[in-house]
């Protein structure tokens, strides 16, 4: 049976690292955002489908493909992210949400509650982003 965590509830520090009532609290987190952007894509769907007529006017033709291209792309970002979302929930499901899959130590509560989907620690996401820049620079 799910535990009913209500809506003043904020993780803290205070209680004990990833109990039942934060990792539900997670978990409906995930899943409002997973449903924003599901709802997001089907009107974007929507607005792709009513746009398909064919503008006379060049620049209108024009400005047209690009909305549509940036739309396309942000469809394909949305994508990825349910993807990652659905790899939190899943992390959620196997006990290993909230610990930074370098380390194994706790991801802080803040960090995750500003970017659920977060996978490393803050220390380790730094260490990751500095060796990223170091290998982009050659």
């Amino acid at each position: 049976m799910a535990m009913v965590v209500d809506g003043d509830y904020k993780p803290s520090e205070d209680e004990t690292f990833m109990n039942e009532r934060q990792r539900e609290y997670f978990r409906r987190k995930l899943n409002d955002w997973r449903e924003d952007i599901l709802r997001e894509s089907k009107e974007t769907l929507n607005h792709l489908q009513d746009e398909n007529h064919v503008l006379p006017d060049l620049a209108d033709r024009a400005s047209s493909e690009t909305d549509r291209s940036l739309e396309l792309r942000t469809r394909d970002r949305q994508r990825k992210l349910i993807a990652k979302i659905d790899a939190a929930l899943k992390r959620l499901d196997d006990g290993s949400y909230g610990y930074c899959e370098e380390t194994g130590d706790p991801i802080s509560l803040k960090r995750l509650d500003a970017r659920p989907i977060a996978t490393l620690s803050i220390e380790a996401q730094e260490r990751h982003e500095r060796r990223e820049r170091v290998y982009r620079d050659d």
